[in-house]
């Protein structure tokens, strides 16, 4: 029984002290924590020393919850005779919410740190895999040229050929995955963008799919590649098809959104201000928590084998991240799936909508192009492509080399074709060096190099020419062709 208490136990009973004396705890409180409470006496009269428990009680004056812990410890007269228990008990509720806070900061937090690592793993090996792809690419479409269509071999060739392709685009994703994709960012109408890549996913999502379409109105611009928000959106609804088993529905909503301050201090990695929303969302199987720890890490896949690559949300989360963007994923088993994307507003007034498209013809032509390249392997592929396009090729295997080309060469330099990263000099700043002697020279850098270093080049600028390594010779042939028609240097 209760031989003293304060004010704070008398709200936790709901009566005086007076009241409270002389009586236990199941005078005051259910059965299950009456017991709870005299058994922890009974621990510490047992220990003999003072012993700790957190409960969970409710104050019976205003019917408020909170976390105790109570510290219990024996107390015995001079004659060391047990004569009760002092219990002392420390509200703990705020603190216990702030580490659980805290907790949740920190699983995001590692989980950020160990994608940015994969990350990196990831982009390392897709810029040597690109340089490797390149030669196979170029050297496999030489050979074609060179061989008979009818013959055995040639069909050996295009198999090669089409399993370098495939490994291309396994690279583009992993780059993509990495952040590091080489990318133009345009001003977009994201409604527009994605009305007009759902009409061409509707004829591939079936007909027992009912797909949604709801734009949010006023939206704002975004400025992000075209080519991102296709990869984004063609993934999301790839997934969400996959994730249901006969009819369904796929829903793609679009919304401005704000993010306030007190908001990012409980989700990391998030900033505060204005984005633009894309969701997806699907009433399909949905996914388990374990699954979600790892839904964006390259090759993770629930799919069988040969079903999938596992790179199509590792794409979507590089994409997203690229561009200063965050992702939300929410799912529960049977109950479908939502991903919520957000895009940085940009505040300028947009200029384009839907990206334009190219010739897919190897139209060649008789220009003298200055080629730079430091990778033995692909300076050699590469004049070989040019040359057979028709073109005069100057091939230069370093910067000083190329200058002292650009100095002696008897016809004149129509184009230049650089490598963007090279020992000693640039590419930017090779070129500047030769259009201070050559105005108008017209400039195409190449590389394989992800687009985090290539952007301290400056080679991501909108009026600057660039191709991505590895190509093929359809592509350096009407890039090239592009660059040398148009009017930009």
């Amino acid at each position: 029984m209760y031989l003293s208490c304060n004010q704070v136990f008398e709200r936790l009973f709901g009566a005086s002290e007076a009241e409270i004396l002389g009586k236990t705890d199941y005078d005051f409180v259910d059965r299950e924590l009456a017991d709870f409470f005299v058994a922890n006496d009974r621990k510490a009269i047992a220990a003999g020393k003072p012993t700790s428990n957190e409960e969970w009680v409710t104050f019976a004056d205003d019917g408020h919850r909170a976390l105790l812990d109570t510290i219990k410890t024996p107390m015995y007269d001079s004659q060391g005779t047990l004569i009760g228990v002092l219990g002392i008990g420390h509200d703990i509720t705020e603190r216990k919410r702030a580490e659980e806070v805290n907790a949740g900061l920190e699983a995001q937090l590692q989980q950020a740190q160990k994608m940015e690592a994969i990350g990196q793993l990831a982009g390392g090996v897709a810029h040597d895999f690109n340089n490797m792809l390149g030669v196979i690419l170029g050297h496999t479409e030489l050979a074609m040229e060179q061989v008979d269509q009818g013959l055995p071999i040639y069909s050996d060739l295009e198999e090669i050929h089409a399993a370098a392709e495939r490994s291309t685009d396994i690279a583009r994703q992993l780059l993509a995955f990495a952040r590091k994709q080489t990318t133009v960012p345009k001003v977009i109408d994201l409604n527009e963008m994605v009305e007009a890549i759902l009409k061409m996913l509707r004829r591939f999502i079936g007909e027992d799919i009912d797909l949604a379409w709801l734009a949010g109105s006023g939206l704002w611009s975004i400025k992000m590649d075209p080519s991102q928000i296709d990869q984004i959106l063609a993934n999301l609804c790839v997934n969400a098809r996959g994730a249901i088993a006969g009819v369904g529905k796929i829903t793609v909503e679009t919304a401005n959104w704000t993010f306030d301050e007190e908001y990012c201090a409980s989700h990391a990695g998030f900033i505060p201000g204005e984005y633009v929303r894309l969701s997806v969302s699907d009433n399909g199987c949905g996914m388990s928590k374990e699954t979600l720890l790892h839904i964006f890490e390259p090759f993770f896949t629930t799919k069988g084998v040969g079903e999938g690559t596992g790179l199509g949300l590792a794409t979507v989360y590089g994409a997203v991240k690229q561009n200063n963007g965050f992702i939300n994923v929410y799912s529960e088993p049977g109950e479908g799936t939502t991903f919520t994307i957000y895009l940085p507003r940009h505040t300028e007034k947009a200029a384009v909508s839907l990206p334009a498209g190219f010739v897919d013809t190897a139209v060649g032509g008789v220009e003298t192009i200055l080629l730079v390249e430091d990778e033995p392997t692909i300076l050699t592929m590469t004049t070989t492509m040019l040359q057979r396009l028709g073109y005069t090729v100057l091939p230069a295997a370093n910067p000083r080399e190329a200058i002292d080309l650009a100095g002696t060469a008897a016809e004149a330099i129509d184009l230049l074709v650089t490598d963007v990263i090279m020992p000693g000099m640039n590419g930017r700043d090779l070129a500047e060096r030769l259009q201070a002697d050559k105005p108008g020279l017209k400039c195409l850098f190449m590389s394989g190099y992800t687009a985090d270093i290539i952007a301290n080049q400056g080679v991501l600028d909108e009026n600057v020419c660039f191709i991505q390594k590895p190509f093929s010779r359809v592509d350096l042939a009407a890039k090239v062709r592009q660059v040398l028609d148009s009017g930009r240097g």
